[in-house]
């Protein structure tokens, strides 16, 4: 299983112009990403925003060991929702 550095993710999150990403986890949850400020990256964590309300403030954060991570995908065209892991 091939596993995604902080600076892979990174990569994804800054391209221009951004295009929605699905993150992938070792667990086989998924996370959709709208937006990139959605998604907070450091060396030993990746923290992705859920369940925004007014003002564009998180509920609640997922927070993820980036070696979790296995892949990012596109979401140009769409497709199924993502089966989201309850916390």
């Amino acid at each position: 299983m091939l596993l995604m550095s902080p600076l892979q993710i990174l990569h994804h999150l800054r391209k221009k112009p951004f295009q929605p990403l699905r993150i992938h986890l070792s667990d086989g949850s998924s996370y959709d990403v709208p937006h990139p400020e959605m998604v907070f990256v450091s060396r030993l964590e990746v923290a992705k925003a859920l369940d925004l309300t007014e003002g564009d403030i998180p509920d609640r954060m997922i927070d993820c060991d980036p070696i979790h991570i296995t892949r990012v995908e596109s979401r140009i065209n769409g497709g199924r929702k993502s089966r989201k892991r309850k916390i």
